[in-house]
């Protein structure tokens, strides 16, 4: 059975016209003889779109119930059965309601093309899930219903229905889009001018992205190599030289000209890894500048750079090459005549910009000379020595047996060279193939003892001796050169598998952030004392250090021996030693990897700084909330009682007086609790609160905290021989009152909340802990919400409004966290909430003090003595509330 077929509609913001456009077509086809049924359009109440279903079967649509309401959605097994040529289903990326077949309608209409129907449906830019974050950046408005792009990019047909900003917004005036009592706020909010004109431009690009797909793959399909210039692409060659930022912006600026330009640099290397005249370094920077510039960047392989990048420029479709004047002297032309010129003769309907720059015709620099492979001084010496001793040796040695033919000694001094090129490269095999030749001639051939030759045939055989010495010396030298850099380049790949390993592990073993650790590799591979990553905003002002290691670390570019760029702001700086050209490419390798991993860092930052910011937003909200419900709740009482007192034509009994002082004085501790707990909150938010511990006696401190409940409502179970504990008295005493009385306010009214301590056996590395638990027989709180009632203006299950600010038991576990104590919330057996607040025992047993009983013989807490422990703060007890 054939796929069926997907048409869409896509559209840049809701009511430009899609549903009308999707029922236009499906009017034309049924004229057409088409079978077109109506699987599900919304008409969203407008009157000229509901007017098109006139004339069109529709499949009934399947009645949901959800939640206790009712709704309608596409009948999937319906449409199936009825089984049309052409369905139409509206609004794509559709979630359904739970309990059909599918979550979304995208799924629905896949089921559909699978059984051989063709569809058509709508869809809007902002419901594509690639561009959420656009939108949301644009509008303000995140959506929650998307489609994947894929789903999109495999319709067959893709038709954009385009409205201008301002015809939309007439539209929307006029009533054609949404009731009116809505107008006025989407014109203000989504509607917007701006608003609409973005998601018009993201629509029209990624329309014409999708295009641009198209197009390419007919061109593949057909085998059309030429240029098709319906999009500008320009292609910039770069080769690694100085004027590479010139050519990058040169061909940037062409590229403004036309909306829609592409940007594409490219890098031609050879297929063997040989650089060819370009610094790695600069080609880093290059790549920097076009991407920040909005271009891409890519590395071609191609030993003949003139081919390759014509061939690169006809696959990407490019309309146009920019490439530098060419860096060669005059004279330097005999090797061919240049990319540029090859370029330019071979590009067919590719036009070719020649941009001239400072560097041009002044040559490629010094020729790099081919360096000799490092054999190690012991080798070079023997290899000298052989090369330059061994051939007189071997000559006097030749004279005094006086009975070998010439071919006989050419053979042996050959042995010689052979023998200095093994051993000591290239250098002393030229030497010793020099000196054997002169050796030769001065003992071997007539007239003897003599620098000249007579007979033709011997100079040929010297000649030829000289030229297969010097060639074998070259061979076995280039052997052991590739050698060396086969070595170099494995050792390379393994330092940069290394640093990858490192940068995905995360950083070091020892915890250090990823830029340290980075560093830390780099200095342990090039073996310098310390590394830096310096950085410098702008030219004028000073340097300082992002990051660094090893003692004395660089502060400025000028106190290292390596210093390279690692970026436009950034200088990575090397001390200790200078470091050989061969190791400053993988130096350029680490530099890059330190800029990313330092904006990465950066990012971070200011990610962490953006929660706290949204985090105090938050509080700041919460607190307005507060301010405005919670604390004009009993000033509203208090107003209400002194007006009452006031009132001149109503007289009270002292019962009433009585009554109403007291609900006055009561709405005053209220205001005066909720008052301190956003006071304390404030203080822990930014970090103000600094405890001044002591060794505290709990048998002290807790029944002072007993202050604001009934003294009948609380059990008291802490034993005189508990050993002291290191706290702040009064953050303490402030701690346990929010918790006491919190546990007290959700307890039954018959049921005592107990309140025991116990001294835990020390572990071996610390002095051991004390456990005060709070045991209340409540409600409890469900295992998933035991960390959540500590947060901030949280309230937990069915608190009134009006029973706190929901602060209680976040002020608490702030002030014990910051004795160094902890609050976790545990299950009481048999049900309710237990606080277990832990606190870190003095080590050293205190000295038995003379007690005194924990209540009073009528159950109230103590009077505080002159003997106990004063509160180090002036604070009064708080209300608690679940959070």
């Amino acid at each position: 059975m054939a796929r069926g077929r997907l048409r869409i509609y896509l559209g840049a913001a809701p009511g430009v016209g899609k549903t009308y456009a999707m029922l236009c077509e499906a009017h034309r086809r049924a004229s057409r003889g088409t079978d077109v049924v109506v699987g599900f359009v919304e008409t969203h109440g407008r009157t000229r779109t509901a007017e098109l279903l006139h004339g069109l079967e529709a499949v009934p649509r399947r009645v949901m119930e959800h939640r206790g309401a009712e709704f309608t959605e596409l009948d999937l097994d319906a449409l199936l059965a009825r089984r049309p040529q052409v369905a139409l289903v509206d609004e794509l990326a559709h979630t359904n309601v739970p309990g059909c077949r599918h979550g979304k309608r995208w799924q629905d209409v896949e089921e559909l093309l699978a059984a051989g129907i063709d569809v058509i449906s709508t869809v809007n830019i902002q419901h594509l899930e690639s561009l959420g974050d656009v939108v949301e950046g644009i509008t303000g408005v995140r959506q929650r219903e998307t489609v994947p792009d894929e789903v999109v990019r495999r319709a067959d047909q893709i038709e954009l229905v385009d409205m201008s900003p301002q015809a939309l917004r007439r539209r929307l005036a006029h009533g054609n889009v949404y009731a009116p009592e809505k107008i006025d706020a989407a014109l203000s909010n989504y509607f917007r001018p701006g608003n609409l004109t973005a998601l018009r431009e993201l629509a029209l690009l990624w329309t014409a992205d999708r295009v641009d797909e198209y197009l390419q793959r007919y061109r593949a399909e057909q085998g059309i190599d030429s240029t098709w210039q319906a999009r500008e692409r320009i292609v910039v060659g770069l080769t690694g030289g100085p004027e590479g930022a010139t050519l990058i912006r040169r061909a940037a600026r062409i590229a403004a000209k036309g909306s829609g330009s592409e940007l594409l640099a490219v890098h031609i290397s050879r297929s063997d890894g040989l650089v060819t005249g370009g610094s790695p370094q600069a080609l880093i920077e290059q790549r920097a500048l076009v991407e920040s510039l909005g271009g891409t960047f890519h590395a071609v392989l191609g030993d003949d750079p003139a081919a390759a990048l014509l061939e690169f420029a006809r696959g990407v479709n490019a309309t146009q090459i920019v490439l530098g004047s060419s860096r060669r002297k005059r004279w330097q032309y005999i090797y061919g005549p240049g990319v540029g010129s090859t370029v330019a003769r071979d590009s067919g309907d590719i036009d070719v910009h020649i941009v001239t720059h400072e560097h041009a015709a002044h040559g490629r620099g010094r020729i790099p000379i081919r360096k000799v492979t490092d054999l190690g001084r012991p080798r070079a010496v023997a290899g000298w020595l052989i090369g330059v001793v061994g051939p007189p040796l071997l000559a006097l040695l030749l004279t005094q047996l006086n009975d070998t033919a010439l071919p006989t000694d050419m053979l042996l001094f050959f042995s010689v060279t052979i023998c200095a090129a093994l051993i000591g490269g290239l250098f002393p095999a030229i030497a010793s193939a020099l000196v054997s030749s002169t050796a030769l001639n001065y003992y071997f051939t007539p007239p003897i003892h003599r620098l000249t030759i007579s007979d033709p045939q011997n100079i040929l055989a010297v000649a030829i001796f000289a030229a297969v010495s010097i060639a074998v010396a070259t061979v076995v030298d280039m052997g052991a050169r590739r050698t060396h850099e086969a070595a170099r380049a494995q050792a390379e790949a393994q330092t940069l598998s290394t640093l990858a390993g490192t940068v995905l592990r995360g950083g070091s073993p020892t915890g250090d952030g990823l830029l340290k650790a980075l560093l830390d590799q780099v200095r342990e591979t090039f073996q310098v004392d310390s590394v830096a990553l310096l950085e410098r905003r702008h030219e004028f002002d000073p340097w300082h250090a992002v990051a660094a290691t090893g003692p004395k670390p660089p502060e400025h570019p000028e106190d290292g021996e390596v210093d390279v760029p690692a970026g436009k702001t950034l200088t990575l700086v090397l001390c200790g030693r200078v470091l050989p050209a061969s190791d400053r490419r993988l130096l350029g390798a680490f530099a890059a990897q330190a800029a990313v991993l330092a904006e990465r860092e950066q990012l971070a930052r200011e990610a962490a700084a953006a929660r706290r910011q949204a985090e105090g937003n938050r509080i700041r909200t919460a607190l307005l909330a507060a301010v405005s419900h919670d604390l004009r709740t009993p000033l509203a009482g208090i107003k209400a009682a002194v007006s009452s007192l006031r009132a001149e034509d109503v007289e009270w009994s002292e019962d009433d007086e009585a009554e109403l002082l007291a609900g006055i004085e009561a709405g005053a501790d209220r205001l005066d609790h909720l008052i301190n707990n956003l006071l304390d909150m404030s203080r822990l938010q930014t970090g103000t609160v600094t405890p001044l511990i002591q060794e505290v006696d709990l048998d002290e401190v807790v029944p002072f905290a007993l202050g604001g409940v009934p003294p009948e409502s609380v059990q008291l179970e802490v034993p005189e021989t508990l050993p002291m504990v290191s706290a702040d008295a009064g953050l303490l005493e402030r701690a346990l009152a929010n918790l006491i009385e919190n546990a007290v306010k959700y307890s039954p009214p018959d049921v005592k909340v107990l309140v025991r301590a116990d001294a835990l056996e020390p572990a071996r590395t610390t002095g051991g802990t004390v456990e005060l638990r709070v045991v209340d027989q409540g409600p409890g709180v469900p295992e998933e919400a035991k960390e959540k009632i500590f947060a901030p203006f949280q309230r937990y299950g069915d608190a009134p409004r009006g029973a706190g600010v929901g602060l209680g038991l976040a002020v608490a576990r702030g002030f014990v966290e910051s004795m160094g104590g902890s609050i976790t919330a545990e299950d009481t057996p048999g049900g309710g909430l237990t606080m277990v607040v832990s606190l870190p025992a003095v080590e050293r047993p205190p000295e038995p003090p003379a007690r005194r009983p924990t209540t009073t013989p009528d159950g109230a807490a103590p009077r505080r003595t002159s003997g106990g422990p004063e509160p180090l703060t002036s604070l009064a007890p708080r209300k608690a509330e679940h959070a």
